[in-house]
């Protein structure tokens, strides 16, 4: 064997090493399902505060003829659709509800710090059950992502409707969302690509794990998958009654509420998914799954 030969070698030897020590440094560095803040790829996959904040603006003051000032956002969260709110108007002012602390100190630390400081005097985060919260009367209530589903009796729900009615201003009006069609009585999981503003693609998972067709009780579930492989296993977890429409009118209106709306998702031309654009309906078509607006007047 020639000098040179063995200095082949051992270049090769060291690449080896190198490669191996840099393939057992990517097995054992911290996958991004470990790592990534559930927080932050819920309101980069769910969440379209804008678009939701648009439409709450927009109807008020279409039905009402003036601008909405004050909002409440039951089952808040994050508080991530308040902040937007104040963001909209300096006379805007919001009140977020929430029964969990945890949730609510993340939102305080990232959605409420991220606020203009003059904003973030327009906006109180309350830990305090839906039911027995006692605030001044707001303009617009919200109760979004399906959040009041929750409730899977009738008379727990129509108590909160009650509660919610209370809390309105003579004028005020709730705005709700559903979801339905025939896929929604289906275990199922579909899934779609997103990413976060920093740019972290993920794809976001909705699993409906079991439906009770006698009790139309359901589990659901949000996993996220990365591109290291990894995945967050039930990110979130629900357990709900799916409502159909008909009930959640009756119920309003038992509520006290006097005028009850819905807005339906129309449909892309090409792909036949939505579109985010949303219209008032009085009857819609069959459709394996469908998303509307509930707006009731007090």
């Amino acid at each position: 064997m020639t000098t040179t030969d063995t200095t082949a070698g051992a270049a090769l030897s060291k690449r080896r090493q190198k490669k191996n020590a840099e393939r057992e440094e990517r097995a054992n560095a911290p996958k991004l399902a470990e790592t990534t803040d559930r927080h932050v790829l819920y309101q980069s996959s769910v969440q379209d505060v804008e678009s939701e904040i648009d439409f709450v603006d927009e109807q008020f003051e279409k039905i009402r003829g003036r601008k909405a000032k004050l909002l409440r956002e039951d089952f808040c969260g994050t508080a991530n659709t308040s902040c937007e709110w104040v963001r909209r108007r300096p006379t805007n002012r919001a009140i977020s509800l929430d029964i969990d602390t945890t949730v609510l100190a993340w939102g305080e630390a990232h959605n409420v710090a991220a606020l203009e400081p003059e904003a973030r005097k327009r906006i109180s985060l309350i830990a305090q059950d839906v039911f027995t919260a006692r605030t001044e009367p707001v303009d617009a209530l919200l109760a979004m992502n399906f959040s009041y589903w929750l409730f899977t009796k009738r008379e727990d729900l129509r108590s909160y409707f009650q509660s919610v009615h209370r809390a309105l201003k003579d004028d005020g009006i709730l705005f709700l969302d559903a979801y339905g069609g025939w896929e929604a009585h289906q275990t199922c999981e579909e899934s779609r690509e997103c990413e976060t503003d920093d740019g972290l693609e993920f794809d976001y998972i909705w699993e409906q794990v079991e439906f009770d067709p006698v009790t139309s009780h359901m589990k659901c579930a949000i996993h996220f998958e990365f591109l290291d492989g990894s995945r967050m296993d039930e990110a979130f977890t629900y357990q709900w009654r799916l409502w159909s429409l008909p009930e959640l009118r009756e119920l309003l209106e038992e509520a006290g509420f006097r005028k009850v709306r819905f807005f339906w998702e129309d449909a892309d031309d090409d792909t036949g998914e939505g579109n985010g654009e949303f219209n008032e309906v009085s009857h819609a078509e069959s459709d394996p799954g469908w998303i509307c607006y509930i707006v009731a007047e007090k």
